[in-house]
């Protein structure tokens, strides 16, 4: 067992693990730090604490110092200069005429690089472009090309739900989705409906699909006869996230039932009561 502090560089970022080197951090602490990157400022978001040597990537590298005023005054410096960046970098796209979309800049804390984050339908022949921006800040030059979910994860927006995007606030890593999914889930299929604002399938289609998996396990078939307090009836539809079903029993009526208050029924039989 190793003790580590966890850190983050940006809001819903991956938490790295650094060494605190007997500094005194807490949660919320700001601290500078030495990455594959360069020096960054990051954000305390686990306190020390022991992890094991398998969750560590090695070496661990040590937590520089606490952020001080100094530290805090050059990340707002950074963030102003964002935007002078993006700018002559969009001119300079628009120059060299790549097909490619800038979707955002990151500057490295110390200066030792900036990073450009692109769309493109195609591979782009970035070259030249690098050349020309190199020369204007004079710093290490790095352009990478993301997809539409990172597009989306960076931008940011509002989901169908009216919240922010998952990705955008807590998801540090994009899972896989399939239409599958949302056929189990019962969901129109119509991409208007299912997508998020990246295009894809939404995310949260992910969330429950244990649940519907481990409920369509137990629970009877539509159609299938079951007896229940109000009679015996025939099972119509689910209510996965409540746990009951949907009964039509012999009047016509139809009841919502916890599924633990059924029992199947075969040939007229009682089975015993659903698991």
């Amino acid at each position: 067992m190793s003790i580590v502090v966890g850190v983050v560089f940006k809001e819903a970022g991956k938490v790295y693990y650094f060494d605190p080197d007997n500094i005194d951090l807490k949660l919320g602490d700001f601290v500078v730090v030495k990455t594959s990157r360069g020096v960054e400022f990051g954000e305390v978001v686990m306190a020390p604490g022991d992890v094991s040597e398998e969750e560590i990537t090695a070496p661990l590298k040590k937590v520089l110092r606490k952020a001080t005023k100094k530290d805090e005054a050059q990340l707002e410096k950074n963030k102003a200069k964002k935007e002078e960046v993006f700018e002559v970098c969009e001119k300079k796209i628009e120059k060299h005429k790549l097909s490619m979309k800038l979707i955002n800049v990151e500057c490295v804390f110390d200066g030792s690089k900036i990073i450009f984050y692109f769309t493109a339908d195609s591979r782009v022949d970035f070259r030249e472009l690098v050349k020309d921006l190199a020369s204007v800040f004079r710093t290490r030059i790095e352009l990478r090309q993301v997809g539409v979910r990172d597009e989306a994860k960076m931008i940011g927006g509002l989901g169908l739900c009216g919240r922010k995007l998952c990705c955008e606030t807590f998801l540090k890593d994009f899972e896989p989705v399939s239409i599958r999914m949302a056929k189990e889930q019962e969901l129109p299929l119509n991409p208007l409906k299912i997508s998020g604002v990246c295009g894809r399938l939404m995310c949260c289609l992910k969330y429950e699909q244990h649940v519907y998996k481990d409920f369509k396990k137990r629970a009877p078939k539509r159609g299938t006869k079951v007896k229940t307090d109000y009679g015996e009836g025939v099972v119509v539809d689910y209510n996965v996230p409540g746990e009951k079903l949907t009964v039509e029993v012999s009047d016509g009526f139809k009841y919502e039932i916890p599924l633990k208050e059924v029992e199947k029924v075969k040939g007229g039989k009682r089975e015993g009561k659903v698991k």
